[in-house]
Parts: C-alpha cells; sequence; structure tokens
C-alpha cells in the first residue's frame, strides 16, 4: 500500500514546513594561542595551532 493524501495540500501550508530550513551563520572561537577567530574544534588557519599545540607550520 501507498500513502494517499486525503486532501490537496496548500502552498501556504506547504510553505510553511520548508519556512524552517534557512541556513545559520557559523560559529566563531577565538584561537586560544593567536586570538584569531576560527571555527571550534579545527586546527587555527592562522598560527597552525590545535588545543595550544603546533600541529602545522604556517609561514
Amino acid at each position: 500500500m501507498s500513502i494517499c493524501p486525503k486532501n490537496k495540500t496548500s502552498r501556504a501550508r506547504r510553505d510553511k514546513r520548508r519556512a524552517n530550513w534557512k541556513m545559520s551563520a557559523t560559529n566563531l572561537v577565538k584561537c586560544s594561542k593567536c586570538g584569531a577567530l576560527m571555527m571550534p574544534h579545527r586546527v587555527c588557519k592562522a598560527c597552525g595551532s590545535y588545543n595550544k599545540k603546533e600541529i602545522i607550520e604556517v609561514d
């Protein structure tokens, strides 16, 4: 058996459900070593450190 809707869903009712599909701004935190803004739980692009440890060398 397949799903068979009894009544047509109006455009307004359909679009109300889709109103929550908006993008949110990315969460940024300060690097604990250099203070630059970075995404949490990732290596800092400015200084190359993660959790106050040098991970990659940045020139």
